[in-house]
């Protein structure tokens, strides 16, 4: 069991501990640890006092606006593997978008969300459950997309995690003229908000702590199904939102961090729609088919600690081989597991560690790469930045085994 995959089992054995048999009849009662969060809880009790410093998300960089829209969907086609008898296969889903023109601040998560995710890292503070929720973004609600069509990203979270932790690459993808839908998977996170009032919490980390994560590609295939559900909704003949007309529909990728990127491989195999995949720092735990995902490109983005190829995680070298597309494997020097999510940002808020390389930057490098391989694969513009090494962002290293 390589490193990675033994702080998987540690988070999920506290899980275990945070979600007690007594609680897990109740989808909503108690916070679990998220998985990809492992390590945080026994750092802290008390966040360290901020005195007037206001949390905020680092600034999209492209030239549009960016609207914001939520969606709730529910699959009744399909049983819920956490919660048989829950009401089909519910998701949530933030659709942010470029927009036409400026409105109310979206918020980054409900004050829930924000209470679950700082119980989960034992942070016990009410000021800062309200300053998270609350935190600056850079998104409008609802208001009218920019004209145009434009390409469309699903975004998976880790494992454990929920959908706003990838706020900032959201928002930075929409200011560069994408949609991006970033999806909340039903019983896999510290606390997502439901309508009517309903927090669902993470049973499916109980169900993986029981299984010793022998049922990883359970996780990675429902999630591949969640995805082709999402693009169901938002592509077909009756879309779900209202702004749908300016989705590019033949224009599609698909990324994610952890377990949620490893994800694209499945949702790729199974959907011809899903042109380019994107994982950030996530064991595979499924197969390629034997046309390797149809010579459609992929992006393997890491930390190098884990990732090079001489590195622990060897699911990475099996997948490269079997890639029979454009394909790059980038690893960055002094990232961790979370650097390529929001959480560098909010964990240095929290007074909690959160990996060498500075928050700012994490952000910085993660946006630029991502970005640079759909603009490449899904608008075909030229990216130098795939090229090889590149002075502006000297972390990154490219391996070509």
């Amino acid at each position: 069991m390589n490193k990675m995959m033994r702080a998987a089992a540690a988070a999920l054995l506290a899980c275990a501990v945070a979600l007690p048999a007594a609680a897990t009849a109740s989808a909503a009662s108690g916070p679990a640890v998220p998985s990809d969060l492992a390590g945080l809880s026994r750092t802290v009790t008390v966040a360290p006092d901020r005195g007037d410093e206001r949390l905020r998300m680092p600034a999209p960089t492209g030239a549009y606006g960016v609207g914001s829209s939520v969606l709730h969907l529910v699959d009744r086609s399909r049983t819920d593997p956490w919660v048989p008898t829950a009401d089909g296969r519910e998701l949530m889903v933030t659709l942010h978008y470029p927009a036409a023109r400026p409105g109310r601040p979206a918020r980054y998560a409900t004050e829930d969300e924000a209470r679950l995710l700082l119980e989960a890292v034992k942070v016990d503070d009410p000021a800062l459950e309200r300053e998270v929720a609350r935190a600056r973004t850079y998104s409008a609600v609802d208001v009218r997309p920019a004209p145009g069509r434009h390409p469309l990203v699903v975004l998976s979270p880790g494992f454990g995690m929920a959908r706003y932790t990838l706020t900032s690459l959201a928002e930075d993808l929409a200011s560069r003229g994408y949609v991006v839908a970033s999806l909340d998977h039903a019983y896999e996170t510290s606390g997502t908000s439901f309508p009517g009032g309903r927090t669902l919490t993470c049973v499916a980390c109980t169900v993986m702590s029981d299984s010793g994560w022998s049922k990883g590609s359970l996780v990675t295939g429902t999630r591949a199904d969640d995805a082709r559900f999402v693009l169901d909704r938002l592509t077909g003949a009756r879309p779900a939102w209202k702004y749908a007309s300016s989705i590019d529909a033949s224009r599609i990728g698909m990324a994610g961090h952890s377990v949620g990127g490893a994800s694209a491989v499945p949702a790729m195999a199974a959907d011809r729609r899903i042109d380019a995949g994107v994982n950030m720092d996530g064991t595979f735990w499924d197969t390629l088919p034997a046309d390797g995902l149809g010579g459609r490109p992929f992006l393997l983005l890491g930390a190098d600690e884990y990732h090079r190829p001489s590195g622990e995680d060897t699911t990475w070298n099996t997948t490269w081989k079997g890639l029979s597309g454009d394909k790059y494997w980038l690893t960055v020097d002094r990232a961790d597991h979370l650097g390529f999510t929001d959480a560098p940002v909010l964990l240095r808020h929290l007074g909690l560690p959160y990996g060498d390389l500075a928050a700012e930057r994490a952000v910085a490098v993660t946006r630029a790469y991502v970005a640079a391989f759909f603009d490449e694969h899904l608008r075909g513009r030229e990216q130098p930045l795939l090229d090889g090494p590149d002075s502006a962002h000297p972390e990154v290293v490219f391996h070509r085994p």
